[in-house]
């Protein structure tokens, strides 16, 4: 059993442990190696376990922007007639659903949602949430994100940032670090992997369910996939502006990756397939497969659990060994897996327990060390955070 797999059990058990009221989810996800083999935790929920509960109340909102401009979005879809679908060939040429976030004029633009009705309801049957949870398509589609529909966006080129979320988690829980990011002047694509979460909408409004979730099989196969849909991506937003209105805004030889678990895994094998991606950031993911030494020579950042990634050990001391260029290794005390995306925030909001980091901080640490790497690395501008141990920062911890 792969970790990404059992981290992917854990999070469905942390959600079951709203429906059922018990907390045993959240033990689970401070200890990955013991959570059962699972991945429809909420399918084992029993329907009586709410029948009598009343319903909670869920109003789930994202921690603004930090930067100076607001966060403008469009979503776009994009179609790779050069290859079938990997996970489902008869579907056709895959087809890609991608956010982009990009620096904008604050003021202009109307909220943009979360996301959409269809995929907030596959997530909400799925996970076979009762509506006694107060987790409804309706309410998680409406997550406040601080990002604008149509905002009107800033003059200027600025680095591309692409971003991939974990195993099984649709695009979305990412978009707490997509603003932040684009607010300090970064246009960012987030990815969706089609057929391999719970659901993406596509240009033809279907948004097909997982087709490959829970199957181990294809864990090791996903990050080289995902390489492929990134190098797609970057051809299309850099040669002219067919695939996205606002392509004229990216600075085409500046491009960086970042990714939380399995997408940790595959801004690593972007990395080493397209050149073209200068900088990569792996939180808190395991490596499918290691890097081998001169395969990425570029700047890399690994930012990741001390429980999951002790300095020295397992495939991240491997990777550590591999990697060529500029790196850095930091682990944040108290963090769980989830510290470095949307989902613990979310999950404390909607009445979990949170870990010993306060999801609120797990954001900020994340925003704020994701972004002085990207600004360092990018933009070539030194940042001192970067430089070693932080009075502001007790809980970041770096490698000797």
């Amino acid at each position: 059993m792969k970790r990404n797999r059992r981290i992917s059990a854990v999070a469905a058990l942390a959600l079951a442990a709203l429906v059922t009221g018990t907390g045993a989810g959240f033990a689970a996800t401070t200890t990955p190696s013991a959570t059962p083999v699972a991945t429809h935790a909420f399918d084992a929920a029993p329907a009586t376990a709410t029948a009598t509960a009343p319903t909670r109340s869920f109003h789930g909102a994202l921690p603004a922007p930090t930067g100076p401009y607001a966060a403008g979005e469009d979503v776009i879809h994009l179609t790779d007639a050069s290859r079938l679908d990997p996970w489902v060939p008869s579907s056709g040429p895959r087809q890609l659903a991608v956010t982009m976030v990009y620096p904008a004029v604050p003021g202009t633009g109307t909220p943009a949602p979360y996301m959409t009705l269809a995929e907030a309801a596959g997530i909400v049957q799925r996970q076979n949430l009762p509506a006694s949870s107060g987790v409804t398509p309706q309410t998680l589609s409406g997550v406040t994100t601080h990002a604008f529909d149509g905002a009107r966006p800033q003059r200027g080129k600025y680095p591309l940032v692409v971003l991939s979320p974990a195993y099984e988690d649709p695009r979305i829980t990412l978009t707490s670090l997509a603003t932040d990011l684009a607010s300090h002047g970064y246009v960012v694509a987030l990815v969706g992997d089609t057929y391999a979460d719970s659901g993406e909408t596509l240009a033809n409004g279907q948004t097909p369910p997982c087709a490959i979730c829970g199957d181990p099989a294809r864990i090791d196969s996903i990050p080289a996939s995902r390489a492929l849909d990134v190098s797609f991506l970057i051809d299309q937003l850099t040669h002219g502006d067919t695939a996205w209105r606002l392509a004229h805004l990216i600075d085409k030889h500046e491009i960086g990756m970042a990714g939380h678990s399995l997408g940790g895994a595959a801004a690593a094998d972007t990395m080493i397939a397209d050149p073209r991606v200068r900088a990569g950031v792996n939180m808190d993911g395991s490596f499918h497969p290691v890097p081998m030494p001169g395969q990425i020579d570029r700047p890399f950042l690994m930012l990741g659990t001390a429980d999951n990634h002790p300095f020295g050990g397992g495939d991240w001391g491997q990777a550590w060994a591999a990697l060529g260029g500029y790196k850095k290794w930091l682990t944040v005390a108290g963090a769980d897996h989830f510290s470095f995306s949307d989902l613990d925030l979310l999950h404390e909001q909607a009445g979990f327990p949170t870990p010993p980091l306060s999801p609120e901080r797990g954001v900020e640490i994340t925003r704020e060390y994701v972004t002085a790497f990207f600004d360092q690395t990018l933009k070539r501008i030194h940042r001192p955070l970067l430089d070693g141990p932080s009075p502001n920062d007790p809980e970041v911890l770096f490698q000797p």
